[in-house]
């Protein structure tokens, strides 16, 4: 399978890129992966590059989006960022990959048992660790329990719950912080989607 070129990417849909990026898990599931010459992408992208999708992750090793996704070289921007949250830096790179690089969605993924979602429950302390996690406190803030309910790290279910709604934390702050995403979603040039990657299954569910 060739890489992307720009004639492909114009012709995606906002559509169609998300479902070719939940096609591709579902391949990666089944174990139908797409055969790929690795090599012959990188000619191919060598003079320029297409990708129809960004996705924003988290830097877990188990959650390396080409292979859950079953996609190639060229055709996906990544941002990963333990955590997966938003920042200025992140929100420049993803204003790149839309409005003059050309992809259609922006997808924020985060996963079940992330460390960094496990250390804000916990409040931990370290180094440059700790300003970082604070920008997951929200999500943890967010999330209701029952009186006396275990809020850290091994309450599972309270985790994955707090994963999920910094997900949709920072699928907001996507449009609200940033002019020119905001622009592009209300006119319908780009869609912005939270997902959630299950690291027991290889599973991905929209949110």
């Amino acid at each position: 399978m060739k890489a992307h070129t720009k004639e492909t990417q114009s012709s995606m849909t906002i559509k169609s890129s998300v479902q070719t990026l939940m096609d591709g898990n579902t391949r990666f599931l089944n174990g139908t992966s797409v055969n790929r010459d690795f090599l012959a992408q990188v000619k191919d992208t060598a003079t320029g590059q297409y990708p129809f999708a960004s996705i924003l992750s988290c830097i877990d090793s188990r959650v390396p989006t080409e292979v859950i996704f079953d996609q190639g070289i060229g055709d996906l921007f990544n941002a990963r960022i333990a955590g997966n949250f938003i920042n200025e830096d992140i929100l420049g790179s993803l204003e790149f990959a839309c409005k003059l690089a050309g992809s259609k969605v922006i997808m924020v993924l985060g996963h079940t048992s992330c460390g960094a979602v496990k250390g804000a429950c916990d409040h931990a302390e370290l180094g440059h660790l700790t300003q970082m996690l604070d920008k997951i406190m929200p999500a943890v803030d967010a999330i209701p329990t029952a009186e006396g309910e275990d809020r850290s790290s091994s309450n599972t279910q309270f985790v994955n719950a707090v994963s999920a709604k910094n997900v949709e934390i920072a699928v907001a702050q996507i449009s609200e912080k940033s002019e020119v995403l905001k622009e592009m979603y209300d006119n319908g040039e780009i869609d912005i989607v939270g997902a959630m990657y299950d690291v027991r299954t290889g599973k991905v569910e929209l949110l």
